[in-house]
């Protein structure tokens, strides 16, 4: 039992900690090569990677996604999707796809004066599944080394902590005032039958003793 309840626990913990890093704002430094518009085709087993902010896009089997292609810092290419997430889920309330497409053109630049700029994004990039990060934000740095503190991330993350210390702490109480006294009142119980029940068992066998015969002399 106890290797299957840390097996649960970890299984438990992986999925927090996939959740969490898909659904979070993260921050690439990088230098904008291109902006285009292309034909997707939505499967069902990859439609999870891709914005549904309407209730048409449950039915539709392929739709026009606005990308954005960008080198990062080292050297590597990162390409983005860039489409409204409008009330779904994530929260990020993101309306200003056009106007964040025409941003990322106008920070093209070439490899001989590169302009830096910082993306924000959620979601995870991953050729075999035609996945793409979700760019929900463009904005200039000073250069490729600049340090982003994810500030939102940090918020949200010690926001969840305190309210899982607060849980933990009121789940110690409750059980301390509500199930401790229950289960002490159950075991004192239990303890009293099993009294009652030697003190019936010893008097049945001096009961059945009194049926033996006499020794001889």
């Amino acid at each position: 039992m106890k290797y299957v309840k840390w097996t649960f626990l970890a299984f438990l913990a992986l999925i927090v900690f996939g959740f969490l890093h898909y659904t979070l704002p993260q921050h690439d430094v990088v230098r904008v090569v291109n902006t285009y518009e292309e034909r997707q085709d939505l499967n069902d087993w990859t439609r999870v990677f891709w914005s549904s902010p309407d209730d048409q896009s449950g039915g539709l089997i392929n739709r026009d996604v606005l990308f954005i292609q960008t080198i990062k810092a080292n050297g590597k290419p990162m390409v983005y999707r860039n489409e409204d997430t409008g009330w779904s889920w994530p929260p990020y309330f993101k309306f200003d796809t056009a106007n964040l497409q025409t941003e990322a053109a106008d920070a093209i630049s070439n490899r001989a004066t590169p302009e830096w700029y910082s993306v924000t994004h959620y979601g995870w990039r991953n050729e075999w599944l035609s996945a793409f990060p979700n760019a929900v934000g463009i904005k200039p740095v000073a250069g490729p080394d600049v340090t982003i503190i994810p500030w939102v991330n940090i918020i949200i993350l010690t926001t969840l902590l305190f309210i899982l210390f607060m849980i933990r702490k009121m789940w110690r109480q409750f059980r301390e005032r509500s199930i401790d006294p229950v289960l002490d009142d159950a075991a004192e119980s239990w303890d009293g039958v099993e009294d009652r029940a030697s003190g019936l068992w010893g008097r049945f066998t001096r009961w059945l003793g009194t049926w033996r015969g006499k020794p001889k002399r």
